[in-house]
């Protein structure tokens, strides 16, 4: 999991930037849409939704905003239908990449993203091709808040979580799928703030990127991320925070 970590850290360090761009509450108001198209407007009865909208307030969201994201979703208001699709391809030095998109376009977006993977020294693959080597996992990233590494632990092995790794600001906790909303009900009932939680794809092996290659596959990353129908993107290039300028 060190690869993994080490790109969440690198990842806070730029979502002050993200934010100014506005491009954070883009993303989470489609997932909130999505979510309420789904499963019913209703946060009770709509665990995605719910984590959606718990996401969109960690990031200081207003409350209409998320009220009239659901509202246009569950067809209160006209709004847009969104597409998800999830893109494999492979960037600088055999890197492999899975680009999850949130789309009203879809010859559109996926040709936005065949013309970063190339303009990036990378390649779209074939449905399938890379795939394989990620699984889903459930990571939750709680701020330290004076709690010792023990304190958090024994919470979160309790409830099923399956790893913790500790960073600079915060900890990082993955679980499975299952035991994903069990784990982060046991955080908020111990009153532990969550930054963020998801469901994300986690290579199962990291390839180790160094020197030149490292800021290739950083600047394919950005450009994936930097496109509109972008919301996610995952890697299994292990980074080393020195790399990065």
């Amino acid at each position: 999991m060190s690869g993994h970590s080490k790109w969440a850290t690198i990842k806070r360090k730029k979502a002050a930037l993200d934010a100014k761009k506005g491009k954070i509450f883009t993303k989470l108001i489609k997932e909130i849409t999505i979510a309420a198209r789904q499963g019913g407007g209703d946060p009770a009865g709509n665990p995605r939704l719910r984590l959606a909208i718990d996401n969109a307030k960690s990031e200081n969201m207003p409350a209409e905003n998320i009220e009239r994201a659901i509202k246009k979703a569950t067809g209160e208001l006209e709004g847009v239908t969104y597409h998800e699709l999830t893109y494999e391809g492979y960037g600088p030095a055999g890197v492999a990449m899975l680009v999850e998109v949130a789309t009203d376009n879809k010859n559109r977006t996926v040709a936005e993203v065949r013309h970063i993977f190339s303009k990036q020294g990378g390649s779209l693959g074939e449905t399938g091709s890379v795939a394989w080597m990620f699984e889903r996992k459930g990571v939750i990233t709680v701020p330290k808040q004076n709690k010792s590494e023990d304190d958090i632990l024994a919470i979160v092995l309790d409830a099923g979580a399956d790893d913790l790794q500790t960073e600079e600001e915060f900890y990082e906790i993955t679980t499975s799928v299952e035991n994903f909303e069990v784990v982060r009900k046991a955080l908020q009932e111990n009153n532990l703030k969550v930054d963020n939680a998801s469901l994300q794809w986690i290579a199962k092996n990291t390839l180790e990127v160094k020197g030149e290659d490292a800021e290739k596959v950083m600047k394919l990353i950005e450009a994936l991320e930097d496109c509109d129908d972008v919301q996610n993107v995952y890697s299994n290039a292990d980074i080393d925070e020195s790399s990065i300028k």
